[in-house]
């Protein structure tokens, strides 16, 4: 179970936005340096980055800011799904998600990826990679369809047997419209949040919701772990939301009735700590996909770390902000 996100070349390249320094992605406004000298501890991508928050919206982002062309390339070098199939490791990966373990362990743990959400109608879920989710979905009464750039992960899902389209979201324009828009840990990976946003409001139905995951920048965690924070993920992560700057950017492009609301995934924890103890800058810490050790620590942070985890969600400091938003009546 390592710490991953789905197939985010979907929507990291999916605007062609002008970097412009140190602009607010959002606002335009100015920004202020708020941590700098943060180097990749995931994949062992080169060089150093900083955040900067936005002196207007209080949004922080990356800095500097990638461009597109830029991202690509690290995505198809570092990042996507280069066909790992019918291994030991995703075999076992296969068969957890499938289990009754896994819903068990969401109850417990929070439900960062929607897996546990039943209905019924159209589901786009953007940056699906090879599929996971959209199994998950389907089980779950859905008629699910997927947004994947990466044409190997592309490939596998529809090996599944499902729909997914490899375009930019800018560019989608669908039959008919969605129910629902998943968006599980990806919003952070775009380069223009807003114009995402408004993207997806155009291709839900009245009354349809985007379901949102994405890293808390208020984070107890955050504050303890420093540079080595997880979540940082630079230079793939590109804006860090607030409770109130992910509410805000909701409401701003139209969503209405919007529900936010913390978790902190055990695997977040697990993941700060190796990468704490074992992260080198310019290599890729191994130690992030060693099942023993991550189960191990994920163990520790459910258990023996509950009351923390707990009451640092109550406190607004979880590491994960979780948001349903929709789109309003037409009435």
């Amino acid at each position: 179970m390592r710490h991953e996100t789905q197939g985010t070349l979907a929507v990291a390249t999916a605007q062609t936005v002008q970097v412009d320094g140190r602009a607010c992605v959002i606002c335009d406004g100015g920004t202020n340096d708020v941590l700098l000298h943060i180097t990749d501890n995931r994949f062992g991508v080169p060089g150093e980055y900083g955040i900067c928050r936005c002196s207007a919206c209080g949004l922080e982002q990356i800095l500097p800011r990638p461009n597109a062309d830029d991202l690509k390339q690290l995505y198809e070098t570092y990042y996507n799904f280069g066909g790992e199939r019918e291994t030991t490791y995703t075999r076992l990966r296969e068969w957890f998600f499938a289990s009754w373990l896994y819903r068990m362990w969401l109850t417990l743990d929070g439900d960062g990826s929607f897996h546990t959400r039943r209905g019924k109608g159209r589901l786009l879920d953007i940056g699906c990679n090879e599929g996971r989710g959209l199994k998950i979905h389907r089980h779950n009464g859905f008629s699910p369809e997927g947004l994947e750039l990466n044409s190997r992960a592309a490939a596998a899902a529809r090996s599944a047997g499902f729909i997914v389209y490899e375009t930019l979201l800018e560019d989608f324009h669908p039959s008919a419209p969605y129910d629902v828009v998943v968006l599980s840990n990806v919003l952070e990976h775009s380069l223009d949040p807003k114009r995402m946003l408004l993207d997806i409001a155009r291709i839900l139905k009245p009354e349809g919701q985007v379901w949102i995951a994405c890293p808390n920048n208020q984070s107890w965690l955050r504050r303890l772990f420093g540079r080595a924070w997880i979540n940082w993920h630079v230079p793939f992560h590109i804006v860090h939301f607030s409770p109130t700057t992910l509410r805000g950017l909701l409401v701003e492009t139209g969503f209405a009735e919007v529900e936010v609301r913390q978790i902190t995934p055990a695997l977040w924890v697990a993941s700060s700590i190796i990468t704490r103890v074992f992260a080198n800058s310019g290599k890729p810490t191994r130690q992030l996909r060693n099942p023993l050790l991550i189960l191990t620590l994920m163990g520790f942070a459910r258990i023996i770390m509950f009351p923390v985890l707990y009451f640092g969600n109550r406190l607004g400091w979880g590491d994960c902000l979780v948001a349903v938003a929709s789109v309003p009546s037409a009435s």
